[in-house]
This record gives structure tokens, sequence and C-alpha cells, in this order.
């Protein structure tokens, strides 16, 4: 088991509105696929989803976000602690989403409400064992396979954002082969801050994108992103 111990109790839980605050973030993967018909390989996007403890379910590593972390900091705890991975955090989130906890034996507050931040996280490291491993098993997924386990609408509004963000990162490294500029990794991590010893932040100089609503995120799925994907 981990020697690295899991965060207990809410002690330090941070609350906002009477919502409890929670981070978590959407863990990735690209994967080489079969070869397309110029002889190219293809990569295949990937995301890691854990099962919950007493539910026959899966959903994004996620929990509280704590008052002596950032908010970035608190999703890279998480995914750590839930799933046993390290990576590289977008410090631009996927989204902002209020929900309602399921579970009585873990009400997010009085009223069960939480206020949940979204980030993608690109893996460079998994852990062969981690503080959760007994409440939470990990499992990758494709993003069509993603879609059907996820069981509630602020999952599936994440993943629709988090789509989004990829086919936008796609077409901007097109744009710059096109350009002969060399292509920036994300995996590379001297382009990347380092923010705790489980997890990188990219030093992001993209345009930040407005939030779109959340009566808008599931409608704003192009057909060119599900074709891309295999969705």
């Amino acid at each position: 088991m981990s020697s690295v111990p899991a965060r207990t109790g809410r002690q330090r839980q941070r609350y906002e509105d009477n919502l409890r605050l929670v981070s978590g973030c959407i863990p990735y993967r690209w994967r080489k696929d079969n070869k397309d018909q110029v002889g190219e390989t293809e990569g295949i996007i990937e995301v890691l989803m854990v099962s919950s403890p007493k539910r026959d379910d899966l959903v994004f590593p996620k929990g509280g976000w704590e008052d002596d972390e950032t908010v970035t900091e608190a999703a890279c705890r998480e995914a750590l602690e839930e799933a046993g991975v390290k990576g590289i955090l977008r410090e631009i989130p996927l989204g902002i989403w209020e929900f309602r906890s399921k579970s009585s034996q873990d009400l997010c507050s009085i009223e069960g409400g939480c206020r949940g931040y979204m980030f993608a996280l690109e893996v460079t490291e998994e852990l062969e064992t981690w503080p959760e491993q007994t409440n939470h098993a990990r499992q990758w997924l494709n993003i069509k396979e993603a879609f059907r386990l996820s069981r509630y609408d602020w999952m599936c509004n994440a993943l629709e954002e988090f789509m989004r963000v990829m086919e936008e990162d796609r077409k901007r490294e097109k744009q710059e082969e096109n350009v002969d500029h060399p292509s920036i990794l994300v995996a590379d991590v001297s382009e990347c801050q380092s923010m705790s010893p489980n997890c990188y932040k990219r030093s992001s100089t993209m345009q930040h994108h407005a939030m779109p609503s959340k009566a808008n995120l599931m409608s704003r799925a192009s057909r060119e992103i599900a074709i891309h994907f295999g969705y």
C-alpha cells in the first residue's frame, strides 16, 4: 500500500454559499492506434475513471478543496489519492459545476450541495499502489465508453468540455506543423511549472476561452469532434 496517507476529515474543508467546494480532474493519455489511410499512426485519447465505494458506478477523481491548498493542488492530490496517477495539469479549469451528492453517507453540505472545479490532467506516471486503492479501482476508457458510464449530467458536461479543449489543441498543433514551427509536447515537463511533488502545471499562454453556460455545454459538441474521438 502507498506510504502517502490520504487526507481524512473535513476540518479544513472550504465552503461557499453553503456549498462544499470540490476539486477534481479528468486524467487522460494518448494511445497509439492503427495506421490511417496515408500510413500515419493515429493517436486515440483515453480517460481514467475510478470506482465508487459501495456504489456500482465509475467517476472521475475528485474531493474536497481544503483551505491550505490551491484548487489546482487539490485536483492533483485527489488524482494521486483516488487514482494513483501524477501528471501535468492544465491551470485553466474545464468548468465549474454544481451538483448534489447521491450518497446520504457522504453529504457535501447540510443540503448535500457541491460546487466542483474540474481540470484536465495528462498522466505521466501511474503508481502501482496508492492511498485509496482499496476503495477506488481505476479503469482506462475510450471517450464513447466514458460517456456511456457517466451517470450524472455534470460528468457528461465536463467530459464534453474536455473534448472541446482537446480538439482545439489538435487543431493548434496542425497549424504549427503547417508553418514549420516546432511543436511543444504537453508531456515536456521542462515547459511546465512544478506545483507539487504530485503534479506539474502548464504555464499556459493560450487564450482563455469563456466558460459555456450549463445549458449549452452538451449542445456544443460538433460533428467534427465526435468523429475524431470515435463517439
